[in-house]
């Protein structure tokens, strides 16, 4: 297979596996999905989930969060790990989104990059799963993967996010980057599959006998 011919069946055999793609965070609005996006740094989307209904119970809008004093936002997720740069930022953006936004998230990359805490990756997820903007996030998940698929020869996200837009069609990002993600838990982990082991991995790369050197971030 050729890297088009790759993508193309990467694209329809993860559609196959995961025609449901609903985003492993919960939330109840674009806001509440922002603060759950920030919280998961470097943190996994099932303890996320046991930390946001807690804090969602102190406040869930802009307006109230930014009255939370930043210690007591600190101590309810103080389990996710970063808790002082989250609250922080947390606390930073509720109060912007409050006074200058009506209490709204903008639907635009550049303004959603200017909160505190936001960068282009968690720009893109609310883009996409918000407001159901063409996107596709790329952290050092779908990275690997991209990779050990063939798909980019990038050394990093911003060069792997550029690489998958070109191969496939801006109407398969929002759902393939969660596809992407879902296979990669289940199949193609970091330490369960070297690149020889998944169905992906043979199908692709039927011939490929030694491990994948994965280029780090």
């Amino acid at each position: 297979m050729n890297k088009r011919q790759r993508a193309e069946y990467i694209r329809r055999r993860l559609e196959q596996l995961y025609p449901v793609t609903k985003i492993p965070l919960e939330h109840r609005d674009p806001y509440t999905l922002l603060v759950a996006v920030v919280l998961s740094a470097r943190c996994t989307d099932k303890k996320v989930n046991e930390v946001t209904p807690q804090l969602f119970a102190l406040a869930d809008t802009p307006a109230a969060m930014a009255r939370v004093p930043v210690e007591q936002l600190q101590a309810v997720i103080r389990p996710l790990g970063l808790a002082p740069q989250k609250a922080k930022a947390i606390s930073e953006l509720s109060k912007i989104l409050a006074d200058r936004h009506g209490g709204r998230l903008p639907e635009g990359f550049a303004e959603l990059e200017a909160l505190p805490g936001v960068g282009h990756k968690t720009a893109s997820v609310v883009m996409s799963q918000a407001f159901g903007r063409p996107a596709f996030p790329v952290d050092t998940h779908i990275h690997r993967l991209a990779q050990r698929w063939g798909l980019t020869s990038g050394r990093n996200v911003v060069q792997t996010e550029r690489d998958l837009k070109r191969i496939f069609p801006p109407d398969s990002w929002n759902a393939l980057h969660l596809r992407i993600i879902f296979y990669g838990r289940e199949h193609c982990t970091a330490r369960g599959c070297d690149g020889t082991v998944c169905e992906i991995c043979r199908t692709c790369f039927p011939r490929r006998r030694a491990s994948v050197a994965i280029k780090r971030t």
